[in-house]
């Protein structure tokens, strides 16, 4: 039996170009054939034209031992993936009569006029193994041709993941002729760069083979992804385990969750092993910081609450920041988000007060250039910290940098 490992997954359809959905089918059709063993080398897109259509299945037959075709499957003139095919192959088209009876079913019990090019959606080619859809109506196919294996499937996610589950990988299972997953971990890290993580772990990384050490440069700091491949889940683990161990040594300090753990989730289960409240003073962030923190299920145990303090006489009415006090040093400064800090833990009874004020551009203000950022910790105990960033790009990236660093900041301080 040919042992197939090396598939691509090609979506048809103009609007993932246009960006008008995202196209989260190729995600988590990766993640799913990663799980049997079988590695994705391509992602490829294409729009609801006859001729790319075409011209990208022969590239992905060309280079790909097993080919997901997801989209284009439906009833109108721009559902062109079985046409495509059609004219690379010559595979003839049959309308599937059980197909046909579950579509005409359907309408009958809506109790609406089925329009004919409806039947199109019943159409599949000859010798293919056929699915039912079973949240839907267009049938999903699994075609074998020049030794390849072709497998087609609605666009609409829940449709393509039940088939995906339910027929295509117990069959792929059986084309790869053995049994392998592909496990992956993401070790996540604060308060250290890509390049410094890539020196810390150059010799790993080098020497890479199974598992693999891929450091990833994201949003909220930097990712290293462990990807091991092994016949058996315990032995994928085991190799996982072993990188996870070389790994820490050299970069641990940094290292604050796993996976899908994001920065203000490890603060919170840091706030809450602790026993501890938080309450902010949000100028330059608007809100952003208690809103990343109030999204996360039970944040009511460690988060009293927010003053969103934009404007000068909010800070002195609300937040009791003293006129005198910014007269001198202005409302960005060190000054004053140390007293934000202070003046919203006791007004807000909370445990640790945190505060944001700055200049997110794009103008300076305050004499203070665009990107200007301070941001002050106070604790119950009278321990107090400010820190001043000055961060690049627009106004946007400035307050959603300023919200990361301010839960690094927290992160350090409690961990």
């Amino acid at each position: 039996m040919m042992k197939q490992e090396n598939a691509e997954i090609v979506a048809v359809g103009t609007e993932l170009l246009l960006g008008q959905i995202p196209n989260t089918n190729a995600q988590w059709l990766s993640k799913a054939m990663a799980s049997i063993g079988i590695n994705v080398r391509h992602h490829s897109v294409v729009g609801d034209n006859l001729r790319r259509v075409e011209e990208q299945f022969r590239i992905a037959g060309e280079r790909a031992d097993i080919i997901i075709v997801t989209g284009g499957l439906g009833p109108t003139e721009d559902d062109l993936t079985r046409e495509a095919f059609q004219q690379l192959t010559g595979i003839p088209i049959i309308e599937h009569k059980s197909s046909m009876e579950k579509i005409e079913a359907y309408f009958a019990e809506k109790q609406e006029t089925m329009t004919s090019n409806n039947r199109k959606q019943a159409r599949v080619f000859t010798g293919a193994d056929v699915m039912t859809n079973n949240t839907g109506m267009a049938p999903g196919m699994i075609v074998t041709h020049n030794d390849k294996t072709w497998v087609f499937l609605p666009g609409v996610p829940r449709e393509m993941k039940r088939m995906m589950t339910d027929r295509v990988i117990p069959r792929l299972q059986q084309v790869i002729g053995r049994d392998t997953v592909i496990k992956s971990t993401m070790l996540r890290f604060t308060g250290i760069g890509e390049s410094k993580v890539e020196d810390k772990l150059l010799d790993l990384i080098q020497q890479q083979t199974n598992p693999t050490i891929a450091p990833l440069a994201q949003d909220q700091g930097i990712a290293i992804r462990l990807t091991a491949k092994a016949e058996f889940d315990q032995e994928a683990d085991r190799l996982i385990k072993q990188s996870r161990a070389a790994v820490m040594e050299r970069v641990g300090e940094f290292f604050h969750g796993t996976d899908d753990q994001t920065l203000e989730e490890s603060v919170y289960s840091l706030l809450k092993q602790q026993g501890y409240t938080l309450g902010a003073a949000e100028s330059l962030t608007g809100g952003m910081f208690t809103e990343r923190l109030t999204a996360i299920p039970g944040a009511s145990d460690v988060c009293t609450g927010a003053i969103v303090c934009y404007g000068t006489q909010v800070k002195e009415q609300v937040l009791n920041v003293s006129s005198e006090l910014i007269r001198q040093h202005g409302t960005i400064s060190e000054a004053c988000a140390s007293s934000m800090a202070e003046n919203v833990r006791s007004r807000l009874d909370s445990d640790i007060g945190i505060s944001f004020t700055g200049a997110a551009g794009p103008d300076s203000s305050e004499r203070q250039p665009a990107g200007t950022v301070f941001i002050g910790v106070y604790d119950k105990s009278g321990k107090q910290t400010v820190e001043k960033y000055t961060f690049q790009g627009d106004r946007q990236t400035v307050r959603e940098r300023a919200v990361l660093k301010g839960y690094e900041l927290l992160f350090n301080l409690l961990k």
